[in-house]
């Protein structure tokens, strides 16, 4: 009996050796789950916030190009329409009478311009000057000698010159079918004109897009470059800002700046650098940039947007730079866990700004050596 209960003793006292080291030697095993990197002193360069609008990605401001009254309106602001579809359209009576006027004018331009080629064919198949010789000038006798024996002795004689006289006939029935034509070209180049106009009566949409603001109303009297309606495109949107000519060396077309929208809050997104306009302005010395934003972003033309811009001018400190993947937002303050002798610990901190690599800034909470827990087990 005292020999089971001594070898029950060294088994339970086994039992918790083995458990004993199993516990000890769980630290490093734990400590090899987690994935780490070294907390780094680089430099990050200055941004500087500037403000902006949210703007369409493209906007025009429909005019009319004749004066008139205005007899429709397609719809209110906000309402879609497909490219192509009529928006305004102003009164055309006075240009409907006109277009009827050139018709007619027409008509009569062609029916001058046939019997002008009638009068040249007759000159060509009965030339006048042989119905002016055919004409009776008497009796039988005198009109046959007068054809056969005057009339070829003038000829002789350089008295008369028939082929000039036939060269003359022929080129005045010319001139008048030239004419003809000219006032049938006429006619119908003045048709042509009312139908451009009759055109401008009706605003068409240029692309697919929204009304976003309407300056005329139904009955509404225009006159030629009245504004009658702004018409944009919305599916993408930009922001617009002004740049102070000393940061706009720091931008490149096609880089991605952060940039926060005014909705829901604010909403931070990567904003895409579409276009630096290539001249300044001369009274505040500032650039217009236009920066595209991500598709299907929240908010609207006119919205007030923040844009942080990267200050060329001003030199980088050395910082404490870590991946932003390691930052957790869970709590009063972004932390990051760090691994202690094979165990997690938690280090609250105070970020700046980050760069295009993935690193982002720490004001305070690190000295710059700790191993940062970028995954691994939670505990």
């Amino acid at each position: 009996m005292r020999f089971l209960m001594v070898a029950s003793a060294l088994t339970v006292a086994s039992t918790f050796a083995t458990g004993l080291a199993t516990a000890l030697g769980s630290s490093p095993a734990m400590a090899q789950e987690y994935k780490t990197v070294k907390a780094k002193v680089s430099t990050i360069g200055n941004t500087v916030t500037l403000g902006g609008t949210v703007v369409p990605y493209k906007e025009v401001t429909l005019s009319a190009q004749i004066p008139g009254q205005v007899k429709f309106v397609a719809g209110q602001e906000g309402d879609s329409f497909k490219s192509g579809a009529v928006l305004v359209t102003v009164d055309d009576d006075e240009l409907q009478a006109r277009r009827r006027s050139a018709v007619a004018a027409i008509l009569a331009a062609q029916a001058a311009l046939n019997n002008a080629n009638v009068q040249y064919s007759t000159e060509m198949i009965n030339p006048s000057i042989n119905r002016g010789q055919n004409r009776t000038t008497g009796f039988g006798i005198p009109m046959m000698f007068d054809k056969m024996f005057t009339r070829p002795m003038a000829s002789s004689m350089g008295q008369a010159k028939p082929g000039v006289q036939r060269y003359a006939d022929v080129q005045r029935q010319i001139n008048v079918v030239n004419q003809a034509r000219s006032g049938l070209m006429t006619a119908q180049a003045k048709l042509q004109e009312i139908d451009v106009m009759l055109r401008d009566t009706s605003m068409l949409a240029p692309f697919d897009g929204v009304i976003v603001a309407k300056m005329v109303e139904v009955g509404d009297s225009v006159q030629p470059g009245t504004p009658t309606i702004k018409f944009a495109y919305v599916k993408f949107l930009r922001i617009q800002s002004e740049i102070p000519v000393r940061l706009v060396s720091g931008l490149k077309k096609g880089m991605f700046v952060p940039a926060t929208i005014e909705a829901s809050g604010g909403v931070s997104v990567k904003a895409r650098v579409a276009q630096i306009f290539p001249i300044a302005d001369k009274n505040r010395h500032t650039v217009t940039v236009k920066f595209d934003l991500p598709k299907g972003v929240p908010g609207g033309p006119g919205m007030y947007a923040e844009i942080k811009i990267p200050d060329p001018t001003s030199k980088a400190a050395p910082t404490i730079t870590i991946p932003k993947a390691a930052v957790s937002m869970n709590g009063p303050l972004p932390s990051v866990r760090i691994l202690v002798n094979g165990k997690s610990s938690i280090r609250y901190v105070r970020l700046g700004n980050a760069d295009a690599n993935g690193n982002v800034a720490v004001v305070s909470g690190l000295t710059g050596d700790e191993n940062i827990i970028v995954s691994g087990p939670k505990g």
